[in-house]
């Protein structure tokens, strides 16, 4: 049986926020996590998106902070370090929802908006907030104009660390780290354990214990198939696969950039309620385009991997691969958007003759092999599947189908706003970001506030809604 909230020894006001959200039982991530933070210990977390693992960390951070209040000094008490604006976005409206009984403060600071944010950010930075959620380039850029306190520092939380080293941030990292208080409780969360995290924990963690919950394995509601295609077939199969169905809510995944925007304008041309979304768009456009599917006001949403991790998007009801992920795990945070929460949900990937060794791979990483569907008859033969085989690419090409790229334009790079460069991209001033509410001020979250909605129920009794 799940551990229930009530018997983790909770604050009272934490408790009112948990039963106004309607979540009561832990999910396995935090039942396993939870007791060991509230321990005081340093931890590593290995758990996928959709797990529950935001709730996992914040729940006993802010549960410590409420039963520790601090002694009036203008410093920053907890800090989560993520990879991109969404996932820090994401965590912010979870640390909203949770605290909003508690009375704490909190503040995301990430690039991409204008010099109007800068400025907020940096006036909320030197007032102080319990918690911060940050990406390592735009708090860099702040941490470089002298004016933000880390000397108060009890809680590093790193999400997503697997992540934020492909997009080469492990400079920042410690550029960071280096500042901060040498006594310190240390959790690192990532969805997989190469040896290059298992480097980082044992230089920032303190004797860590671990927990691991199902690395790399798409959920039990997630209902996989593929089809072997010619690139040419790709666009007519996905037009019949979604003609005349009831699907209100789809993400088609794709490798690069310019397919994302040729797959957009097709499906627009077919009468398609899509969008595109990738590193292109400013901050407030992505926010737009995340708002109008979240709200159903889109039925397709076309993007790169930007949206593969650490996006809380609930009832996906489909995943299309248009081309084969260029490593197997993104796989797993791809088909991860749908049958999250325990949901259900189908995931298609589009296979051709030059990502079946790939695809090979994918089906050894979650050990399972996934069935393969015959082409409708009006498109014809598709390649023969042979994951053994070496097929090069025309040109001589290194990726995926696709082109095999990460988002953002950049081979590794982050998304434009918050690139790995000590905040080199930030301009000094800094003008590409977006700042907190109340005028530069962080946002307090308690009492509830005239007129201020209770936060969003949850579909469930569980956290599982949280990334």
């Amino acid at each position: 049986m799940p551990i229930e909230f009530k018997d983790l020894g909770f604050h009272e006001s934490l408790m009112e926020s948990l039963d106004a959200m309607g979540f009561s039982k832990a999910t396995p991530i935090q039942e396993l996590a939870i007791p060991k933070i509230i321990e005081g210990k340093d931890l590593i977390g290995c758990a996928q998106t959709g797990t529950g693992k935001t709730a996992a960390f914040l729940l006993p951070v802010i549960d410590y902070l409420v039963k520790n209040p601090s002694k009036g000094r203008n410093g920053i008490r907890a800090m989560v370090i993520v990879p991109t604006r969404e996932l820090a976005t994401q965590i912010d409206q979870q640390m909203e929802g949770f605290s909003y009984f508690v009375g704490l403060s909190s503040l995301p600071v990430y690039g991409g908006g204008d010099s109007m944010g800068w400025e907020q950010q940096r006036r909320a930075l030197e007032q102080g907030a319990d918690l911060i959620i940050a990406t390592p380039g735009r708090l860099i850029a702040h941490l470089q104009m002298g004016y933000v306190n880390l000397d108060e520092v009890e809680f590093l939380i790193l999400d997503e660390a697997d992540r934020m080293l492909d997009m080469g941030f492990y400079d920042d990292l410690m550029s960071i780290i280096t500042k901060l208080p040498a006594k310190r409780q240390n959790l690192m969360f990532s969805a997989t354990m190469p040896p290059k995290i298992r480097e980082l924990a044992n230089k920032i963690l303190n004797n860590p214990d671990q927990v691991n919950l199902a690395l790399s394995k798409p959920a039990e509601g997630v209902l996989q198939s593929a089809y072997l295609v010619y690139d040419s077939q790709k666009l007519p199969l996905i037009k019949h696969l979604l003609k005349d169905k009831d699907l209100p809510s789809i993400i088609i995944f794709c490798s690069r950039k310019n397919t994302v925007r040729e797959i957009n304008r097709e499906l627009q041309k077919g009468g398609f309620k899509s969008r595109a979304i990738s590193s292109d768009l400013e901050q407030n456009e992505r926010e737009e385009v995340l708002l109008a599917f979240r709200n159903r006001k889109l039925q397709i949403l076309v993007a790169t991997d930007v949206l593969s991790r650490g996006i809380d998007i609930k009832d996906i009801n489909l995943v299309i691969n248009y081309d084969v992920p260029g490593d197997a795990e993104d796989y797993v945070h791809r088909v991860g958007r749908t049958a999250r929460a325990s949901t259900t949900g189908v995931a298609i990937t589009l296979i051709n003759e030059y990502d079946m060794r790939g695809f090979g791979d994918i089906e050894t990483l979650i050990e399972r092999v996934i069935t393969k569907s015959p082409l409708p008859e009006d498109l014809g033969e598709g390649p023969v599947y042979d994951p053994k085989k070496r097929v090069g690419k025309p040109g001589g090409g290194k990726g995926r189908s696709g082109g095999g790229g990460r988002s953002g334009g950049k081979p590794g790079g982050a998304p434009r706003g918050d690139r790995p460069s000590g905040g080199g991209n930030n301009k000094g001033g800094g003008n590409r970001d977006r700042g907190p509410r109340k005028e530069g001020g962080p946002r307090r979250d308690g009492g509830g506030g005239v007129g201020r909605p209770l936060p969003p129920k949850a579909s469930g009794e569980s956290a599982d809604g949280a990334p």
